[in-house]
């Protein structure tokens, strides 16, 4: 019988590698992860968090303006992007900590270094010290060591795209505006998804004239028309500069700033730059198949092409959500070492964007549902919620239903406006229960609040035949 060093080791220590090596030890594995950089991984340490405590600092801007129309007198505000960095960097000092007191606790073993996988059942760690392991080889300094285990998990995320656009390598990404001590006067952002989206949001309500550069007509392509419409109409009225389909063909150094140069030979100089063109899987050193994509192909039970190694999260491409890749890291180390095995439900996955209002959606887009040739139903209601409408402010809340006509099945919803992200969250789970809109019908509403039009619904906007295309109530 062969005798391997653990059980299983996971490359990565982000939130997916570190839940499913927790979850693996859990069940009396034997496990080490490895990790050459930080302990949290992109969503604890440059994403997620440190993107949503900016959100929060991003959104007092509004409650300022708001408070003003409630009676109170407010100073004018100014925003102190170093204080704020200060005591970001310490939050996040807090959260390595917790997640590194959580494997050791675990009994997950930390392999500091890099990785490379070449043969099944084999991990090379190169670049750590052998003060890391507390032994001498001889060799001094940085080191090569191979240890084994039954199962290898690759968990290494994504970072971003360098080369999309000629001379843009040089421009700052997500990475780099989270560590901004001092905010620049103006911005252009080039990209339209989530990353350029929230921090145009943002940087617009602290203070910078943004800019945004995209090849669409519309941002956050892939999500349904009416948020894409919402989130380009709330970025302009927060002051964003949209430029749709005036992506850069190239970017130069100009000065103390860069050149823009656009599509018929127009140009747009700024002092700061950001590269929000999309991620690309960390695959480096991993000698396995590739998707059509470039993240690692896996199949259904999360296997790639060498024999018991397996790969969760953004380095896969299949849904780069740090929810899945704890989802399905968890799933598969049930599957490996755990008595009972359920499979991760990806139909329904509910997702939000941190813009100001944000969005959230849960289900397909009634674009997908229109390609699929599925019958629906489109329930909407657009309005202004009574915080704002009080101060006289335009911001309107969208909210949309889409329905099985004739099994009554609610099969997404769609929502923009205030709240949005914890509203989606609980409306998640009627989704994944089978909720019918017959179940919100009967759902007494609690008033007055912004979700209780979700209930509130009666007639359809619209009915969409496969057979027919669309037609009226």
């Amino acid at each position: 019988m062969t005798t391997f060093d653990y059980d299983l080791v996971t490359i990565g220590a982000g939130s997916g590698g570190v839940a499913a090596s927790r979850r693996a030890a859990a069940h009396g594995a034997r496990v080490a992860i490895v990790e050459g950089r930080r302990i949290g991984g992109t969503c604890v340490l440059r994403g997620c968090v440190p993107k949503k405590l900016l959100s929060y600092a991003a959104g007092f801007a509004d409650e300022v303006r708001v408070a003003r129309g409630y009676g109170w007198s407010v100073d004018e505000p100014r925003f102190d992007a170093a204080r704020w960095q200060a005591a970001k960097a310490a939050e996040l000092d807090r959260l390595e900590q917790v997640y590194r007191t959580l494997l050791s606790d675990s009994g997950v073993e930390l392999l500091p270094g890099w990785a490379r996988v070449e043969n099944p059942h084999e991990v090379q760690l190169e670049g750590w010290s052998e003060a890391d392991f507390g032994s001498t080889s001889g060799t001094g300094g940085a080191a090569r060591r191979i240890v084994t285990a039954r199962h290898v998990l690759i968990a290494t995320g994504s970072s971003p795209v360098r080369d999309s656009i000629p001379g843009i390598e040089a421009c700052a990404t997500s990475d780099d505006l989270l560590d901004l001590a001092e905010l620049p006067a103006s911005a252009a952002f080039v990209g339209s998804g989530y990353v350029a989206v929230e921090f145009a949001s943002m940087f617009a309500r602290l203070g910078v004239e943004v800019s945004m550069f995209y090849r669409d007509t519309l941002p956050l392509r892939g999500f349904d028309a009416l948020l894409r419409k919402a989130a380009a109409t709330s970025l302009a009225a927060s002051g964003v500069h949209l430029h749709p389909g005036r992506a850069p063909e190239r970017i130069e150094p100009a000065g103390d700033g860069w050149r823009l140069h656009l599509p018929g030979g127009a140009e747009h100089v700024a002092p700061w730059v950001l590269n929000a063109t999309g991620r690309r899987p960390n695959t480096a050193g991993m000698a396995v198949a590739l998707s059509p994509t470039k993240g690692i192909a896996v199949d259904e039970h999360l296997q790639t092409s060498l024999p018991g190694v397996y790969a969760i999260g953004d380095v896969t491409s299949r849904v780069n959500l740090t929810p899945v890749a704890i989802a399905d890291g968890r799933a598969l180390v049930d599957a490996l070492f755990g008595p009972e095995h359920r499979p991760v439900d990806l139909r329904r996955i509910p997702t939000a964007v941190f813009l100001h209002p944000p969005i959230g959606t849960v289900g397909p887009t009634e674009e997908q549902l229109v390609a699929s040739r599925r019958d629906f139903a489109v329930y909407e209601t657009s309005f202004r919620s009574m915080k704002t409408a009080f101060v006289g402010a335009k911001d309107r809340t969208e909210f949309k239903l889409l329905v099985d006509p004739d099994e009554g099945t609610v099969l997404a919803v769609h929502l923009s406006g205030a709240d949005a992200p914890e509203i989606i969250q609980c409306l998640a789970v009627a989704l994944t229960a089978g909720a019918r809109k017959a179940d919100f019908d009967r759902t007494l509403a609690v008033h007055p609040t912004l979700s209780e039009e979700l209930v509130l619904l009666r007639a359809p906007s619209r009915v969409w035949r496969a057979s027919e295309g669309p037609r009226g109530p």
